[in-house]
């Protein structure tokens, strides 16, 4: 039983970090808050924290409002959130941007704006369509039947990824000169590489669980 727990907490906590990508967002938060003074970056950062955090709690908690509302099944939508895990895994492993995450249209945008901290910072660059899939598939599986210790690690472990969110924003300009951009780059795509083993993961439970529910008599 402790054994399982310590392997839930261990993978949710991977799962959600991998996703959120906080080693990622620091490149784009150097480049996007060039000139700002120490003040409005400290700005900057706590709405982002709050956005993403706010954001990925909510839709853990409604995730399986979402599956009655709609009729959606959990292996239905685990393999649904695995394919899409994977195409941004795929884009992280290729060194690019991941589409679902950040657009080119929300970059050109956020050098024009002072509040990038809720957008495109915090949604869609923490809490994207990717960590929003994720948190739902986990918390679907810890509330079927209700597992309030499964629950609260996967809340923890939001909170957790939130936590070194921060710290490495609040740290972003010495992390980027001490590893540089090529550092962060191959960082990204270790990131990317563990991502890709989750979403084929997911998919593979999602299988097993539609053949249990739709093909076992």
């Amino acid at each position: 039983m402790v054994d399982d727990l310590l392997a839930f907490s261990i993978g949710t906590f991977v799962a959600i970090f991998a996703i959120v990508n906080p080693i990622g967002a620091t490149t784009f938060f150097v480049a996007l808050t060039k000139g700002y003074h120490k003040r409005l970056k400290r700005r900057v950062i706590d709405k982002a924290v709050l956005a993403a955090t706010l954001t990925l709690l909510v839709f853990a908690f409604i995730g399986n409002y979402i599956f009655l509302f709609f009729g959606t099944s959990i292996p239905a939508f685990r393999i649904a959130g695995g394919v899409l895990l994977f195409s941004i895994a795929f884009s992280m492993l290729q060194g690019e941007s991941p589409k679902s995450q950040l657009s080119a249209q929300d970059h050109e945008e956020a050098l024009q704006k002072e509040a990038v901290g809720v957008v495109p910072l915090g949604i869609p660059m923490f809490a994207g369509p990717g960590a929003i899939t994720t948190v739902m598939v986990l918390m679907a599986d810890a509330a079927s039947p209700v597992d309030p210790v499964k629950v609260s690690i996967i809340v923890v472990s939001i909170l957790l990824t939130m936590a070194v969110s921060f710290v490495m924003l609040s740290r972003a300009d010495r992390i980027f000169k001490r590893i540089g951009r090529m550092g962060l780059y191959a960082t990204s795509r270790i990131m990317g590489l563990i991502l890709a083993a989750i979403a084929v993961q997911f998919v593979i439970l999602g299988i097993q669980g539609a053949i249990q529910l739709y093909f076992t008599p």
